[in-house]
């Protein structure tokens, strides 16, 4: 399922990291072989007085509900690293619950004269 991921990154108080973003758009495109991704947000951005002082939030479009997530920790990549981490949770769950709403939709055909 690899589709064309279109990928927007904002940065606040930082400055372009090449080698962060390639590492990222590699991420992404993992993600979008489980599940189909059309567009991806990205926030990075370095609060001046806070502990951790790097904060990553993720919007993904996607067929259906979007994905929305936010980390924070001490360094961008472990802050992303976090925000990949729960979205394969969403992506995950979202699945387990498509699998068993249709398991109790199972069509029973009883032959007439024998229903009680």
């Amino acid at each position: 399922m690899t589709t064309t991921i279109r990928l927007n990154v904002q940065r606040l108080n930082l400055h372009s990291i090449h080698g962060l973003e390639t590492w990222m758009e590699r991420q992404l495109q993992a993600l979008g072989a489980v599940r189909r991704i059309d567009e991806a947000r990205i926030q990075l951005a370095r609060l001046e007085n806070a502990s951790p002082a790097y904060e990553v939030r993720a919007h993904l479009v996607t067929p259906g509900p979007d994905l929305i997530v936010g980390e924070r920790d001490h360094t961008l990549r472990a802050a992303f690293s976090k925000v990949i981490a729960r979205l394969r949770e969403q992506i995950a769950h979202r699945a387990d619950r498509r699998r068993h709403r249709g398991r109790g939709k199972q069509n029973v055909t009883v032959p007439r004269g024998q229903r009680s």
